[in-house]
């Protein structure tokens, strides 16, 4: 197995490997994870139950709790990401629009931790995918920010209301991760409603600030996807957003889904 960093601020390519046959690389996969944020393993041919096995590495795969109608039938852990329309109807998530930078799953008490996307179909042009670091955000951050963010948290709130738990999620801007211990800056503009203790306009302002500064190019890496690619991502380390590309393409991706809690 040979793990070759991209050069940017985060993510890895991990070569060598068949991910079907993953023992024992397991405790070199999940170091390399916790220092890249982003491994990509190119040239994977993995089942729903391959991918939903692969994932346990990472944590436990949950059912997605908002694409109900995208999960598969047989293995329901996995969720169909796709543009292709079938008799009329969509036969999964997201289609093929351009998606800002954001945080999986944050307006959930227990966020996103690590996601799983494999590739079976890609468009010729358009749908790339960029990470941004949230560790390489908090570094960058000087000594009045960091002391203007200590303690505060963010309100999230999904737009579809039945989402939402009672009371909303709150998270840190500043957390330490829980495995790796690093320190790092976390907001996610999709679901972010206010700063408690913050008045409406400033609590925006600073969310704003703290977004154009997490999504410097500096901090990015691009992914072109190509059928086969598996990628892995800390959802706690980075944000991610998505090129749009034409109708006329397919887009078709298998994803898994882990949850686990942030650390002020």
């Amino acid at each position: 197995m040979e793990i070759t960093p991209t050069g940017a601020a985060l993510g890895a390519q991990v070569t060598g490997i068949d991910l079907t046959k993953l023992p024992p690389a397991g405790a070199a996969i999940r170091e390399a994870f916790l220092e890249h944020s982003v491994l990509l393993f190119p040239d994977q041919t993995l089942s729903k139950h391959e991918q939903v096995c692969f994932s346990t590495l990472f944590g436990s795969p949950i059912v997605h709790p908002t694409n109900t109608r995208d999960r598969d039938a047989e293995v329901p852990e996995v969720t169909l990401i796709s543009n292709v329309v079938d008799d009329g109807e969509p036969i999964g998530a997201l289609g093929n629009r351009e998606l800002e930078f954001h945080a999986d799953l944050v307006f959930l008490h227990v966020p996103g931790s690590v996601s799983v996307l494999h590739c079976l179909e890609a468009p010729d042009s358009g749908g790339d995918t960029y990470w941004s670091s949230n560790y390489a955000a908090r570094d960058a951050l000087n000594a009045e920010i960091v002391a203007r963010l200590r303690g505060r948290q963010v309100v999230y709130i999904h737009r579809n209301p039945s989402y939402n738990p009672d009371p909303p999620a709150r998270h840190p801007l500043l957390c330490t991760h829980p495995e790796s211990k690093r320190d790092f800056l976390f907001v996610s503009p999709s679901s972010a409603d206010s700063i408690p203790g913050m008045g409406d306009e400033e609590s925006r302002a600073l969310l704003d600030e703290l977004l154009d500064h997490a999504t410097q190019e500096q901090f990015v890496w691009r992914h072109r996807w190509s059928p086969g690619d598996v990628v892995v991502w800390d959802n706690r380390s980075t944000l991610h957003r998505r090129d749009g590309f034409g109708a006329e393409y397919r887009r078709v991706m298998h994803r898994t889904q882990m949850l686990g809690p942030l650390t002020a």
